[in-house]
């Protein structure tokens, strides 16, 4: 018989265990007195990062962009299958209910990378957002650091890409559609299932999946090149809708499509395992064993080139479902014809004075 496990409303993890760094260890005790309702509320504490570099760098094969910003550090949206909640363990803070609880802003970031681009040996290169926390999670809409980040790529016409689970996107549409007309940005919305259920109880404080469809439209209508990323793919759970999720948002207009399978690593594992066991006791094996072999036999792989989209014949079939929904609704086509962002005109504005007097 499955354990219950209590849920805090609006908050993917059902637990909040110690990261890999602890000198303890803890576990959960049941005394018989189980809970059948959901406990009270968890609030949101915000704590300020006071980091004093804004672009991160990376060299990863998986992965088509070489730098990125962070404006938040944990995720309110919550995701239980969040590939970055390990993460929260540098900070000292549980990869569980602390990352979606306890969230580290970087007030300064506008400021910080207005410094780096400044730099004489900056290198233009498409910026990525969204890459490990959303950076138009619920705070954004009070904290509008995403937006003075948006404000100073178009000063300095740098190219950006992002990816949101949030309509809130849709308010930055004029700093993106003015980027968009000199090619210097692209969005990507992720779009996990189209199961309001599914998605309340996966993603609880993410967009409903109908309102992220419609963001994909506004967007595009707006001239900005939107597609859709479906991620994760989880067997069983939502496999099925792969083929659905591409075609409504091919009619949303998307431009491109991709994916990516779930990745379990380090404390994420049993997080997603004791979250599978609450919500879906009877399908809980059957995933986890689909899991384990996309992965080697195991719940999670890392190696380059295999962690986005497994292994095994499983992984194979899954791969070629998702291309050949692709092809039947355009997507590849439309990627072609996309091309990649525009690199060429960035140019700090304290640097145009220079180059005119030479004339």
């Amino acid at each position: 018989m499955t354990q219950h496990t209590p849920a805090h409303k609006g908050r993917g993890a059902l637990s909040n265990p110690g990261c890999r760094y602890d000198a303890q260890a803890h576990e959960a005790f049941d005394d018989g007195w189980a809970v059948d309702e959901e406990l009270p509320v968890l609030r949101t504490t915000v704590m300020v990062d006071a980091t004093r570099s804004i672009i991160t760098r990376n060299d990863s094969p998986d992965v088509p962009f070489s730098q990125s910003i962070n404006p938040y550090r944990g995720c309110e949206h919550g995701c239980v299958y969040c590939f970055a909640r390990p993460s929260h363990a540098y900070l000292g803070l549980s990869p569980g209910l602390d990352f979606e609880t306890k969230i580290l802003i970087k007030p300064k970031a506008a400021d910080l990378l207005r410094q780096e681009l400044q730099k004489s040996s900056y290198r233009c290169a498409t910026i990525a957002m969204g890459t490990n926390t959303d950076p138009y999670q619920p705070l954004e809409k009070q904290q509008g650091i995403t937006r003075a980040i948006l404000q100073v790529l178009q000063e300095y016409h740098h190219p950006v890409s992002i990816v949101t689970k949030s309509a809130l996107i849709e308010r930055d549409m004029d700093l993106l559609a003015a980027l968009a007309k000199e090619n210097l940005a692209q969005v990507m919305i992720s779009i996990t299932t189209l199961d309001r259920q599914l998605a309340r109880w996966m993603e609880p404080r993410a967009a409903a999946p109908q309102r992220r469809l419609e963001t994909v439209r506004r967007l595009n209508a707006a001239g900005i090149p939107t597609g859709v990323l479906v991620a994760p793919i989880i067997p069983v759970l939502n496999e099925a809708e792969i083929e659905t999720i591409l075609q409504q948002c091919a009619q949303a207009s998307a431009v491109s499509a991709a994916y990516v399978l779930l990745r379990l690593p380090l404390e994420v594992a049993p997080l997603f395992e004791e979250w599978l066991q609450q919500r879906y006791p009877l399908k809980a094996k059957h995933i986890l064993s689909h899991v384990r072999d996309m992965r080697g036999g195991k719940l999670y792989e890392s190696n380059f080139g295999e962690r986005m989209q497994g292994t095994g014949n499983y992984a194979a079939i899954l791969r070629q479902r998702f291309d050949m929904a692709c092809q039947r609704f355009g997507y590849r086509a439309r990627e072609e014809a996309r091309g990649d962002l525009n690199t060429a005109i960035f140019c700090p504005p304290g640097k145009q004075p220079t180059q005119l007097a030479l004339f």
